[in-house]
């Protein structure tokens, strides 16, 4: 199910009148089929996209398209989503069988096929073991299995996941983000998925949408988001460790970090720039420029330097085999890895 998203905006007005403008002007297509990642800083107004999308918030204005049907107005109920919060919202006196089988409740499905329907998304999630337990005596992974397994008993068009790995342990977030996209893989279902977690988005994701402050500041796959953002928000916002920030020029097509730093190539105006450099996109290179390393720090196959270049703290990954405790090492770049940002806009310069 395609879901398009035609200037979406959303505005709350609190009690003295004064207006918070939470989505503004959205506008992107969710192709059928695949998992989406609504991506940003708290705030940024990705819930709300997302409760937009469910029929929970009333657009202040645009539209809400589900294939050709204008859902903008229809009531969650008849849209035909399902729906996993951040704290599940699992019945606790039910068990799990009960809590899977509720949707279809009002439903004129006969009751061997409803039983049939809940075995059935229990071994899609794996909880098949579990259907008699209450979900006090559950782990947090199984809660949010139950809960997605619950979400998927109708069929839904659309699967709506909001922050679903937050209340989970790190190795609980891993085991289960592997079992979300393994369950959207084997359905089919058009899937969007609510996180700040960048690594989150980035792994499950075959696409990432990224906002702030309401606005859409990049669509595109997750790896070519990283690599070619479209602004100086989304380069500082993706990356661990992050981006390094530094001023700096392009004269007659090179590039100079700092003042005098010569570190690459590029087509553009002559004239001051932001650059941005990832810190495992320098390298060690004998025939590169001197930096004093402030810090080393070795972390197995990598070593992480700091250095300064006039007053800005930078880091760089490097191949721990290049570094010996040297005070002083010489880096370069690696080709066509200089990201150009103009100094007033934070737009990529191409």
């Amino acid at each position: 199910m395609e879901i398009r998203l035609e200037k979406l905006t959303k505005v709350f007005t609190d009690k003295t009148g004064k207006e918070t403008r939470a989505v503004d002007d959205l506008t992107i297509t969710i192709p059928s089929g695949k998992l989406i990642g609504l991506l940003g800083p708290s705030g940024c107004g990705k819930s709300t996209t997302l409760f937009m999308i469910a029929g929970l918030h009333k657009p202040s204005g645009g539209k809400i398209f589900f294939g050709d049907d204008d859902v903008t107005r229809l009531a969650p109920e008849k849209r035909g989503i399902g729906l996993v919060f951040q704290n599940y919202a699992l019945y606790p006196h039910m068990t799990v069988r009960q809590n899977i089988l509720f949707p279809l409740e009002n439903l004129n499905i006969d009751r061997t096929e409803a039983t049939k329907l809940v075995v059935d998304m229990a071994k899609l999630v794996g909880i098949e073991d579990q259907l008699d337990k209450k979900p006090a005596q559950l782990s947090g992974g199984q809660q949010q299995r139950v809960a997605i397994a619950r979400a998927l008993v109708k069929k839904p068009r659309v699967l709506l996941l909001d922050e679903p790995l937050s209340n989970l342990d790190a190795r609980l977030r891993l085991q289960t983000r592997e079992e979300i996209k393994r369950i959207q893989r084997e359905t089919g279902i058009t899937t969007i998925f609510v996180t700040h977690d960048q690594e989150e988005a980035m792994s499950i994701s075959d696409q990432m949408v990224i906002l702030d402050y309401g606005v859409q500041q990049q669509m595109d796959k997750p790896q070519n988001m990283y690599n070619k953002p479209d602004n100086l928000f989304v380069a500082k916002f993706l990356g661990n460790p992050p981006i390094n920030i530094i001023e700096g020029k392009v004269k007659d097509g090179k590039v100079f970090m700092g003042d005098n730093i010569e570190v690459g190539t590029r087509d553009a105006k002559n004239g001051d720039y932001t650059l941005g450099i990832r810190p495992e996109d320098f390298r060690f290179d004998p025939n590169g420029f001197d930096v004093d390393t402030q810090d080393i720090e070795h972390i197995g196959r990598d070593t992480m330097i700091r250095f300064t270049v006039g007053d800005v703290i930078l880091r760089a990954l490097i191949d721990s085999d290049s570094v010996h405790g040297q005070k002083t090492i010489k880096l370069s770049v690696k080709k066509n890895k200089i990201h150009v940002f103009d100094k007033e806009t934070g737009h990529v310069v191409l």
